[in-house]
């Protein structure tokens, strides 16, 4: 049998914990985890490990939490665990090429969409914004253009109608870390085969910006739907209802029409609040978080406030 490799592992959030797992428990040997720098989470602001060092300190890996990428140190420490392959698992930063040079058989990378769709840091986020039905995760090499190397495998999955981009993130992380493992594994035997992505189909998943959670009731339906559920968990889709700031968790679509304007809150009572859509549709509000306040359902929302039909909620 050919012996494992020796991995360094590149990841930071939750996406990267299932792969990073997965080679843990393999017959590879991951030498370092490298993992962005501990930061203040919360509101208390207490500085927190990152999700891979958590994993890593259960399993005696060492961790390495460079500032700089191209500190000599740090380069010369990658250098020293002589290692035969790189991973990039949603690591947060571009790998410069003195440190992908540094692999003998260079650096896997797992990428939450079907290449060369979707290239960038939210590529799941905007599939869900756009209404796509279909997604996927695709392991690619490494290059110095931004997720622009060529592909060894990809895996295909549906996007449901009312998945929100954190549902469909963690799966695809999970998916994420078999298709790797069975890329290394050919990769390994000399059987993996690369294939060049087309730049003329590439798109762009540029990173998520808080001003994108502002709700335009003008706009239909279905796509404020979508907004609500590909601003998870971050930034979140935001409206002003009768004067307070609140975060829209989730929503429904329905088959009702109104020829009200849009932003006209139609019902507010027991469980239904609901808002005209510029389509002429209605959606319904089932889950909203009053600012400063946890997440609740319409009903106890409704409960602790007075909300007034025929009013409009603001963009906000």
């Amino acid at each position: 049998m050919v012996s494992g490799c020796r991995i360094v592992y590149f990841g930071t959030p939750d996406f990267a914990v299932p792969a990073l797992r997965t080679l843990l428990k393999s017959r590879h040997e991951v030498v370092a985890v490298v993992s962005q720098p501990d930061r203040p989470k919360g509101r208390g602001h207490k500085v927190a490990a990152t999700p891979t060092k958590t994993l890593a300190a259960l399993f005696g890996a060492r961790v390495l939490q460079p500032v700089r990428l191209k500190d000599e140190t740090f380069l010369a420490d990658i250098r020293a665990l002589h290692a035969d392959l790189g991973v990039v698992a949603a690591y947060g930063r571009i790998l410069p090429d003195a440190l992908l040079e540094i692999p003998r058989l260079g650096t896997l990378n797992i990428h939450a969409s079907l290449l060369p769709k979707y290239r960038g840091a939210a590529p799941v986020h905007r599939a869900v914004i756009a209404g796509d039905t279909q997604t996927g995760v695709t392991i690619m090499r490494v290059v110095r253009e931004l997720d622009a190397g060529p592909m060894l495998a990809t895996s295909r999955r549906p996007i449901g109608a009312d998945e929100t981009s954190v549902e469909v993130e963690r799966d695809l992380a999970e998916m994420g870390a078999s298709l790797l493992l069975a890329t290394i594994e050919d990769l390994v035997a000399g059987r993996a085969a690369e294939v060049p992505q087309d730049d003329s189909q590439a798109t762009l998943a540029p990173k998520i910006e808080k001003s994108e959670g502002v709700v335009d009731w003008s706009q239909p339906a279905r796509r404020i739907h979508n907004l609500v559920r590909g601003l998870q968990p971050w930034p979140l889709a935001s409206v002003s209802i009768e004067g307070a700031r609140c975060l829209v968790h989730r929503t429904v679509l329905t088959e009702e029409r109104t020829s009200a304007t849009s932003g006209t809150i139609l019902r507010a009572s027991g469980d239904d609040l609901a808002i005209a859509a510029g389509d002429g549709r209605v959606l319904r509000v089932v889950s909203i978080q009053p600012e400063g306040r946890r997440a609740m359902t319409a009903r106890a929302f409704l409960a602790g406030r007075r909300v007034t039909p025929g009013t409009r909620v603001d963009s906000r």
